[in-house]
């Protein structure tokens, strides 16, 4: 028989919604530093504009950090929080030695379509396992993040 969790969830189905809101949280924190990066190296005709943006971006990422860390504490899980951990499980890499606009634009875009990948999967499984609370957090992020794609692609063509 399986338990139930403080909030009335299955505790075996929230250890794996957990298991890949982990992923997710390391890929973010992967994503976060990149375009940490980026927008102190930026450099050429789209300074002004990228600067901007990805201070922009880093931001709004790191408050999603945070709300992917909260949701697994709330579902009765340990988010992980050791850079050690996250290169483990992150399919995103750090994008180091880039100073060209487009370049690093290119490589957010790349980024995004993993993380929406990845929030697709948490997505399906947290809907399966009634999990509305991680429905509802993932459900906008793709949002957000598919109207962000759709930008860094305008900017690109």
């Amino acid at each position: 028989m399986n338990k139930l969790n403080e909030i009335g969830l299955q505790q075996k189905d929230s250890q794996k919604v957990a298991d890949q809101l982990n992923v997710l949280l390391a890929n973010y924190h992967l994503f976060y530093q990149n375009l940490r990066g980026f927008h102190w190296n930026v450099k050429g005709v789209y300074f002004f504009q990228l600067h901007d943006k990805f201070e922009e971006l880093y931001d709004n990422v790191l408050t999603k950090i945070d709300a992917i860390a909260e949701r697994i504490l709330t579902i009765g899980q340990q988010p992980l929080h050791t850079f050690s951990d996250y290169l483990k499980v992150s399919s995103i890499t750090e994008a180091g030695n880039l100073s060209n606009g487009i370049d690093m634009v290119k490589a957010t875009y790349e980024n995004l379509t993993v993380l929406l990948g990845l929030e697709r999967e948490i997505l399906s499984l947290a809907a399966e396992t009634g999990d509305e609370g991680t429905v509802a957090l993932i459900s906008e992020d793709i949002n957000e993040n598919e109207k962000t794609l759709w930008m860094l692609k305008a900017f690109l063509s």
